[in-house]
């Protein structure tokens, strides 16, 4: 059964973050990729709340399969932020591909402590 949470939460996932960052990046008129950053910090965020309503005895853990591992599995996407990174320091933009790369993790790492807070706090 948790194939099946895993396979609809990538579905709904998926096309999410493709739709955000073509969103978000057509709005910004930069090198840097604001489209995959956005993705990234907002799986954090839903993915620290999810783990502390988990934590808290608020959703279970098929909640947690569907929309930590399905949903925010397929959102987020540390390949791309890899692989942008990469062509950022190739193609000679140095302080943009460190910025991501602190930007990224240190904004990422916020957002999921901040996701878990707000879980404590309305659910604990």
């Amino acid at each position: 059964m948790n194939w099946l949470l895993v396979i609809v939460g990538a579905m709904v996932g998926a096309p999410m973050r493709y739709l955000a960052d073509r969103s978000v990046q057509s709005r910004h008129d930069s090198l840097f990729p604001w489209g995959t950053f956005t993705v990234n910090v907002v799986g954090c965020l839903v993915l620290g709340v999810v783990t502390g309503a988990v934590t808290e005895g608020a959703a279970s853990s098929q909640v947690q399969v569907l929309l930590g591992t399905g949903l925010c599995g397929a959102l987020t996407t540390y390949s791309t932020f890899s692989y942008e990174t990469l062509r950022l320091a190739e193609s000679g933009a140095r302080f943009f591909a460190a910025a991501n790369a602190v930007a990224s993790v240190a904004a990422g790492l916020g957002a999921a402590f901040a996701g878990t807070a707000l879980a404590q706090a309305f659910w604990g």
